[in-house]
């Protein structure tokens, strides 16, 4: 069952999103209760490879209400969990052709707290444009049919 949490909206107008990958997250305690309550922000978040390790930067989980002194750090680095293959040819894209790791949607698979990785390459801002115009005439052509029927 999965239960999505949260949607990086900005990354979807910012960025054309060329794959995705689903990767898990290595978190504490008090931040997977932070996350499932949906106190999170992915304000300009993304990831990075260091040393055939993925790791997501920037993302601020608020810390728990309840939590104690072994409550964590909000915008702390946190590992992503892939295979080591798909690590790779992720390194050899992003380094190559200019793309950018940013992370899509978060959201609950089995209990487990997921990422949707989006390897992504940025948009000018003439192309945000074709996109939104491109959005509103198919928002329009599915009302007209809907009205229509």
């Amino acid at each position: 069952m999965v239960r999505k949490l949260a949607r990086n909206k900005k990354a979807f107008h910012d960025f054309a999103v060329e794959e995705t990958l689903e990767c898990g997250i290595e978190l504490q305690g008090t931040e997977v209760k932070s996350i499932k309550a949906g106190r999170f922000s992915f304000a300009d978040s993304h990831a990075r490879i260091r040393d055939d390790e993925l790791y997501l930067v920037g993302l601020h989980v608020s810390e728990y209400e309840q939590g104690n002194i072994h409550n964590h750090r909000p915008t702390r680095d946190r590992r992503l969990l892939a295979h080591k293959q798909e690590i790779k040819r992720l390194r050899r894209r992003v380094t190559e052709k200019g793309y950018t790791l940013v992370p899509l949607n978060i959201y609950l698979k089995n209990g487990l707290v997921k990422l949707e990785l989006g390897l992504c390459k940025g948009r000018k801002q003439h192309d945000k444009r074709e996109a939104i115009k491109a959005r509103d005439l198919k928002r329009e052509a599915a009302r007209e049919i809907k009205g229509g029927l």
